[in-house]
């Protein structure tokens, strides 16, 4: 019998493990640190042996194939071992996609993951198709094809996920953007990370629709190069092509657009092969250039899927904006506090800044990723009026910023970074908490992070 060998016991890992079991595999999931006993009552119920706190390396290696946690490098010792011994190694998004007959719209990019994942979700949703939402988000992928009830799939996919997918194929890919994110999982060379990003083409077919944002200069260098592809091409674009000349002169200022996105005076344009779709941005439900990106590419996914312009409508007006990405959490003598605490890229931070004009007063900091700060420098000296470093080491952003901004202001908590940030703010100002960094310095992860920075807003009304 096939020995399924499972390494971590979070949603993927349990989700993996009853997949597995229904299958009629010999499972065994180990897990280095504690289980919740969420987890550890699941793995009972089903009779799947599982450890905590250690991993037996004999049972691992014993085992046929193996279903790694996307938080596992490869480069620890106990993978390298399994490659040696020519063990595969695969993700949970890998090894649940065998046993499902559902479409896959796949969606990555270092940022606008979640928001683009849960609108194109909501859409098809909200239209009347039977749809599940995975990888990232929602319950485990795993999880949900035991029973494979769903005619389509919405997945989030993270460059961990994709790293360990080898047959997996997605009917709709989307690929928002690339930029440095994640370098110490890929040695510090970036090329890796774009290449583990690319993964998400894998063995997609001139059937299939590949959507992404052509202003990604890592993006375009890379699919310059990959000229084997032969999926059909739906790019987006916030820059509108020059009208000729001639159209100039006679007022005529809407370009012809090809099959794809584009924003023109404030209005998305979306072409699908003969399907035209307008769309005010102020009617978004979602702020900033970066969401009209999130927006284009999630209407795309639909019209692909077949959805008219009317249901699509309808899923893009009764959305909810994403917690933790630009959420608004309150207005307190004029001052508004925004909660970004998923920004944990200094891409992310860019987009944040660009979305409002009012003056700034901005909360970063956390487990610096090898982040490189130029790319907002610009706009920290233009918008930011104060910076608070809110971290266990302060030090890379001090350096940096210190002659940038007007004042900056290191803390080692949420609580003193928002009071600081009330004492500091005036009407019209607004604090934006957007970090650039990861969160485990001083919260269990970015949702801790963004609860508490709410919660301490709260506290000052």
């Amino acid at each position: 019998m096939k020995k399924i060998v499972i390494l971590g016991g979070g949603e993927s890992g349990v989700g993996a493990a009853l997949l597995a079991k229904a299958k009629g595999f010999e499972v065994f999931l180990s897990d280095k640190g504690l289980l919740s006993d969420k987890s550890k009552e699941t793995l009972s119920q089903n009779n799947i042996p599982f450890e905590e706190g250690e991993h037996t390396e004999a049972k691992i290696l014993d085992a046929t194939e193996v279903i790694k946690s996307p938080g596992i490098p490869d480069k620890v010792v106990l993978i390298k071992k399994l490659h040696s011994l020519r063990i595969p190694v695969i993700s949970e998004i890998e090894f649940a996609s065998r046993y499902t007959k559902a479409k896959i719209v796949a969606i990555t990019g270092s940022n606008g993951k979640t928001t683009t994942t849960l609108l194109t979700y909501h859409i098809l949703k909200s239209a009347g198709l039977n749809v599940g939402l995975a990888g990232n988000v929602g319950e485990s992928f795993a999880k949900q094809v035991i029973e494979d009830t769903f005619d389509y799939f919405v997945l989030e996919l993270s460059s961990f996920q994709l790293d360990n997918c080898f047959d997996f194929k997605a009917d709709v890919a989307i690929l928002l953007n690339i930029t440095p994110d994640h370098l110490d999982r890929y040695d510090y060379v970036f090329q890796h990370y774009i290449e583990s990003k690319f993964r998400i083409l894998h063995h997609m077919t001139a059937a299939d629709d590949f959507i992404y944002y052509q202003e990604s200069e890592a993006l375009m260098g890379e699919l310059l190069k990959r000229t084997d592809l032969t999926v059909k091409r739906l790019p987006v674009s916030l820059i509108a092509p020059q009208p000729p000349e001639g159209e100039l002169k006679s007022g005529l200022n809407t370009p012809p657009l090809g099959a794809g996105g584009l924003l023109q005076n404030d209005i998305l344009h979306i072409q699908y092969q003969q399907q035209s779709f307008d769309f005010p941005v102020s009617e978004l439900p979602i702020k900033g250039s970066h969401n009209a990106i999130n927006a284009m590419c999630a209407i795309l996914a639909s019209q692909s899927l077949g959805l008219d312009n009317e249901q699509i409508t309808a899923g893009l007006k009764s959305f909810q904006s994403v917690e933790h990405r630009l959420e608004p959490c309150g207005e307190i003598k004029g001052v508004k506090y925004i909660n970004d605490s998923k920004a944990t890229n200094v891409d992310s931070v860019f987009y944040a800044l660009g979305s409002y004009n009012e003056p700034i007063i901005l909360i970063m900091g956390g487990v610096d990723k090898g982040n490189d700060y130029r790319q907002i420098e610009q706009l920290v000296e233009q918008k930011v009026k104060a910076l608070i470093c809110m971290g266990t080491d302060n030090s890379k952003l001090v350096e940096f910023f210190g002659k940038k901004v007007p004042m900056i202001f290191t803390v080692d908590s949420m609580q003193k970074a928002v009071q600081l940030s009330s004492d500091l703010g005036t009407e019209g100002d607004v604090v934006l908490l957007s970090p650039a960094c990861a969160s485990f310095d001083l919260f269990k992860n970015y949702e801790d992070r963004g609860r508490q920075f709410k919660a301490a807003v709260a506290e000052l009304e």
